[in-house]
């Protein structure tokens, strides 16, 4: 589970993203300049990947305060990260 403080920043991070792609369909309805929207797109991408690295950091940190499920929560973070 996730702290709250952290849940409130991870919730910003992808109301931020969400914001991000409505203003992409925007620009796309407006057939806006291909530069901008690619460069738009990669913010959202970043902006994911900085909150999917919050989460498994979450993750990883819940693995050292409970040793007996550490291995475990280990090896599903790490699968999370190698699926990207």
């Amino acid at each position: 589970m996730l702290e709250s403080d952290n849940q409130k920043q991870i919730i910003n991070r992808l109301r931020r993203v969400e914001g991000q792609l409505r203003g992409i369909q925007k620009m796309i309805a407006e057939e806006k300049d291909c530069v901008n929207i690619v460069t738009q797109l990669s913010a959202v991408r970043s902006g994911i990947d900085r909150t999917m690295g919050i989460i498994v950091a979450e993750n990883l940190k819940q693995c050292f305060e409970h040793p007996e499920e550490q291995l475990e929560k280990m090896e599903q973070a790490i699968q999370m990260v190698i699926k990207k």
